[in-house]
């Protein structure tokens, strides 16, 4: 009798020790490895959906030769590390351009509906823009509305990179090395209202914008995207007090004349695994209220896609606060993080 209460015991205390270490890796304390998707999920956007999962969606391009060039990819996730594929937003490419690549999306959720905003455009063109689509499902289909305006519709060369802020009143924030410019949005999500504004300068694409403790957070890209191991893409921020700026960085220079201050960079060359070119940037808030900045970068061991374009896999960096702006431990990707997020 006593052996065996002795042994029950014993089966208990392995057991506690099981649920606890279970508990510890729930809670984030278990690292990760960047990237945490690839081959390629460019220009991502982020969302947490009511069946659990996080649903993120990139830029058009070539995966591979089982899925091809989806219509803007989608992939999916419980905790932000282990991604699956999920299939592409859009069944074919929206009618509003006789052509054009589907760039940059921006998910969001207005009422019951999933609003995918993208960009319709190819190199060089000169009347890009941007469209939304519609989904009762983040995995889609997206049903397309067409355009919400086009470059020319807007007074706005290169009008691509759409974000949105969600509140009162709803914000429509795009731009691409031509000016930031925001305008306001009806309740419906595709309707503009009123006279659009800038708010920052043409050496930014790519806007992310966040609210905290009253004070609004610019993130921006500068520098070149898209020529491989020569990248030069980095994140820039600024703040202010005002959704509608003037937004400044730490030196207290305006944006719409000055740069930002310098968030991530590339990778110095070195030992080990070297990333250039981080940028689009999109952020998760975890349940512990610690921030994760999710953008894409480029691995110089193999900087390109089999058709040639820039390959720019998933990245996931925390994100801190030092004297009331963000920080990214070293400023550059990392390849190893030691914790990972509280989404459970």
């Amino acid at each position: 009798m006593k052996r065996r209460l002795m042994l029950i015991i014993a089966g208990l205390v392995v057991i506690a020790v099981v649920a606890t270490a279970a508990l510890l890796l729930m809670d984030g304390d278990e690292g990760y490895t960047n990237p945490v998707f690839e081959p390629t999920l460019a220009d991502p956007t982020i969302i947490e959906a009511d069946d659990g999962y996080f649903y993120a969606y990139g830029t058009e391009d070539y995966l591979d030769e089982e899925k091809g060039q989806p219509l803007i990819p989608i992939v999916r996730s419980k905790d932000l590390i282990e991604w699956e594929y999920v299939g592409q937003a859009l069944e074919e490419a929206p009618d509003w351009k006789s052509n054009g690549f589907l760039w940059a999306p921006e998910i969001i959720k207005f009422d019951d509906m999933y609003h995918l905003y993208y960009s319709y455009s190819i190199w060089g063109d000169p009347d890009p823009g941007i469209g939304l689509a519609v989904s009762e499902n983040p995995e889609g289909p997206f049903t397309d509305r067409g355009a919400i305006f086009t470059s020319a519709d807007i007074g706005v060369e290169n009008s691509i990179d759409p974000f949105i802020v969600k509140g009162e009143p709803n914000y429509l924030f795009w731009g691409s090395f031509h000016g930031i410019y925001g305008i306001e949005l009806e309740d419906d999500g595709f309707t503009t209202k009123g006279e659009k504004f800038q708010i920052a300068g043409d050496a930014f694409e790519a806007t992310y914008i966040f609210e905290k403790e009253d004070e609004f957070y610019f993130i921006g890209s500068t520098g070149s995207c898209c020529d491989g191991i020569a990248s030069q893409y980095q994140l820039e921020m600024a703040k202010a007090d005002d959704i509608r700026g003037p937004y400044l960085n730490q030196d207290g220079e305006d944006i719409m004349n000055a740069r930002g201050t310098v968030l991530l960079s590339g990778n110095d060359e070195g030992e080990g695994k070297t990333f250039v070119g981080p940028g689009h940037s999109t952020m998760v808030v975890d349940d512990s209220e610690d921030y994760w900045l999710i953008y894409h970068a480029i691995d110089t061991a193999t900087p390109y896609l089999p058709m040639g374009a820039t390959r720019r896999p998933l990245m996931m960096s925390p994100m801190t606060f030092e004297d009331g702006w963000p920080v990214v431990e070293t400023g550059q990707p990392q390849v190893e993080i030691d914790h990972s997020p509280d989404v459970n």
